[in-house]
Parts: C-alpha cells; structure tokens; sequence
C-alpha cells in the first residue's frame, strides 16, 4: 500500500492556509535552514555593518554627551524637553505591536498572528531597549539613576511616586521583563529543534544550554502552554497600561496642548497604528528576500493593513478631538495652542503629520493596494513618519510658545540630537540583522499547527 500524507483543503476561507505540500517535516526544514544550513548573503554582511557603523555613531554621541553634559542638544528654556522625549515615546510606541501580536491575539485565538508573533516580540524588545536609552541620559546623571527605583538605602529616601518620570521607570521595565519572557519562553521549542539539527557541536551546546533541557514530553507541553498563557495574560494589560503611563508624562502637567483627557486612548491607538507600521516595514522584506511568502501570506499583510487602517481612524478622531475641544472650551491659551499649531513656525510640520497619518492611509480603503508589499511598506514608512512628527508636535509645539511670551523660544535640534536619534535606529537594525541570523524568525512548532489535517490516501 503506498501512502502518501498530503495536506487537505481548508474548512474555510477564514482558516490559515499553508500551501499544499508542506507537512510537519519540511515547515521544519524551511525554517531552521535559514539559521542553520543557509550561507550569510553578502548582502546581509552589508546591512549589518550600516547598522553597526550607526550604533557606533550612537555610543560616540552618548560618550560624547557624558562628557560634556545635555547642552550639546538643542533643548532650551522653556524647551526642556526635545529629541530625547520624542524619540523615547516614538519608539515605545513601535514596541507595542509585538505585544498585541503576542499576547491579545493568542488570547483571541487568531492563528493568523503564528507567522509574524516571533520577529514581532522581537521587534518590541529592540524597541523598547532603544526607547529606554533617552529618558536615563536625559536625566543629567545616568550615572545616578539607580536612584528612580525604589531600594533600601542608608539614607532612608524613596523615589517620588507622584513623579511621573518614576512612573514610567515602573510601566517599562516591567513591560520590558514581561515581553523578555514572553519572548524566551516562546522560543523554547524552537531552541531545542535547532539543538537536535545542528551539525556543530558548539551549536548544539549553545541551543541545548537556551532550549533548557526541552524534551517535548507531555509534561513539558503542559507546563509551556500554561506558562505561556499566564505571561499573555500578564502582557495584554501592558499594551493599555505603558503608553498610558508615558501618556500621563504630559497629562498631568497644566501646558496647554499635554493637560487633556483623550491622551491615554490616543497614545494607546497611536502606538499600535506605528507599531503595525513597523510590523510591516520588517515583515515585507523578510518574506521576499528569505521566500517566505508561503507562511507570511497575503492575508497576514491584509490583517496588518486592516489593524493600521483602524488606529488611524481612532488617530484621526483624536486629532479632532483635540481641535474641537481645543476652540469649544473657551481657554484662550488652549487656543492659542491650537492656532499656533495651524499657523505657528511649525505649522508645516503640523500639516504634515495630517497628511501622513490621515490622509495618505486612507488609500489602505482599497483592496488591491492593501494587498500590494510594495504600496503597504511605502504606506507604513509615511505612517512612521507621520507619528514621529506627531510627537514632535506634542513636545515641542506645545512647549516653544509658554504662558509668558517673554519665555518664547525655538527649538533647533543639533547634530548630537540627529546622531542619536539615527544611531538608535541603527542598533535597531542591527539587533534585528543578528536576530534573523540566530534565531528562528518564525514560530516553527506554531507553524506546524497550521497544517491542515492530514488525509491518508492510498
């Protein structure tokens, strides 16, 4: 009798479909041959070393700043905050589609989120740890910062908890510790697949160290997924509650423009919106150059676009929010804000951020161009555009013109500011660059899940 197990068609449309003539076996081998039999590509040599020149630009204008202090940047009074801020709520806000893949999705039981979950945890990660680089060397002395946590001291002196700047200390390390182990706890499975296909001894050490002794018995699968869910259950929170925090940086505070109530909901859809657009950003190449398009599908890049087109809306409706609250409340400074905005030195950047962020994403509305990877990463570069301009406008538009106009300034930022906003971007990168090359970049035991049920035909 000759059987063959072939993959039998879907129950649905709706169902996540693997092209036929893949089974348990060669979903395995296509994934883990890209960490482990797959030659590194001239091409990725080239990329890398961008990146790392970059990060070395980064620690150049870090030691650099060390050395002379935050008056290198551009930041003055009543500018105090500048870059530093921006690039810290920008990049927080990128983190989060990691989370929402991760987390909220497994809880919804989207299958759909298996074939992006891991670059996207891992995307959060190098986030978040880019993110957490500007608020510790704007505090003056990095050296000292220790002092945000809360730890017996001989002193006997706590952090001010009504601080906001203590509060994001507590909501991003903990988002960072709970997506570090969401991350390491997925890639379990995997590590120890890796271990048992290696040909080298000192990689089969390493990933047998990582895989932490990974059997695959029942036992093991049990404490996993009871693991893994109770970490999801713990991240799905976060993705409200960081942004929130960050959100409440400006809240709080009386400056016209940051002391409104729509901020958390806004920075929350913000976040997703930009961490989508990064989602995407990363996942189109990687499909194309590593011919991933079986497991990273159309649909996947539909869903992502449907996700941005969403948060978008709620973006836009914020803004509107905002203006609309801004001329009905009467308060002639929150005015001000608002024609400032429109009309101010910075206006061009204000119309910007609309055209970016409202207007050019309205064409994901049309079915072929959000199934188009080209239109989708030319759309998603805009949108990281337009939200980091967002923030800019937040920050600095709303602090350059203060209650006195005798306080009036501008803010210029220098070339220390732009060497460490790219050369987060670079570390960025190459964090990714060495994550696609070690790791698996795709869930292969969730990928196998995936599969329709086998029929066996004689």
């Amino acid at each position: 009798m000759d059987e063959r197990i072939q993959p039998a068609a879907a129950e649905n449309a709706q169902a996540p479909v693997i092209e036929p003539g893949y089974s348990f076996g060669t979903v395995t081998d296509k994934i883990s041959s890209i960490v482990l039999t797959r030659p590194t590509s001239n091409g990725w040599f080239f990329g890398f070393g961008i990146a790392f020149l970059l990060t070395m630009m980064l620690l150049y204008a870090i030691g650099y700043l060390f050395v002379r202090g935050i008056g290198i940047w551009g930041v003055t009074i009543p500018i105090g905050w500048g870059f530093a801020i921006v690039n810290f709520v920008w990049w927080i806000g990128i983190g989060h589609a990691g989370t929402l893949i991760s987390a909220i999705l497994l809880l919804l039981r989207q299958s759909w989120r298996n074939s992006i979950n891991r670059f996207a945890e891992a995307m959060t990660l190098f986030a978040v740890a880019s993110a957490g680089i500007f608020p510790l060397i704007h505090v003056g002395r990095p050296w000292l910062a220790y002092w945000l946590f809360p730890y017996p001291n001989t002193m006997r002196v706590w952090p001010q908890f009504r601080s906001p700047l203590i509060w994001d200390v507590f909501a991003v390390s903990t988002y960072a510790t709970i997506s570090l182990l969401f991350w390491f706890i997925g890639l379990i499975p995997d590590l120890a697949t890796l271990r048992d296909r290696a040909d080298s001894r000192a990689l089969q050490i390493i990933y047998g160290i990582l895989a932490m002794g990974w059997r695959g018995s029942a036992r093991h699968w049990h404490r996993y997924e009871t693991a893994y869910l109770l970490l999801a259950g713990l991240a799905t929170p976060l993705v409200l509650s960081v942004h929130t925090v960050v959100s409440f940086d400006f809240a709080i505070s009386i400056v016209p423009g940051w002391h409104t109530t729509i901020f958390p909901p806004y920075f929350v859809a913000g976040a997703i919106y930009s961490g989508f657009a990064m989602v995407l950003m990363l996942a189109i190449p990687i499909r194309k150059i590593f011919r991933l398009e079986d497991f990273i599908t159309e649909r996947h890049l539909q869903n992502s676009a449907k996700v941005m087109l969403a948060t978008g809306l709620i973006v836009a409706y914020g803004y509107i929010v905002e203006a609309f609250m801004g001329w009905y409340s009467g308060n002639r400074y929150d005015a001000f804000t608002l024609w400032n905005r429109l009309h101010g030195p910075y206006a061009f950047f204000y119309y910007m951020l609309l055209i970016c962020n409202i207007v050019i994403p309205q064409v994901l509305w049309i079915p072929k161009l959000r199934s188009s990877p080209l239109w989708l990463f030319l759309i998603s570069g805009v949108v990281l555009v337009g939200m980091w301009l967002e923030r800019f406008i937040i920050v600095v538009v709303s602090l350059h013109r203060d209650f006195l106009t005798s306080s009036w300034g501008m803010y210029y930022p220098t070339r220390w500011d732009w060497m460490t906003y790219i050369g987060t971007i670079g570390m960025f990168l190459a964090a990714m660059f060495l994550f696609v090359r070690v790791l698996p970049m795709i869930s292969i035991f969730e990928m196998r899940t995936l599969l329709p049920e086998a029929e066996v035909k004689e």
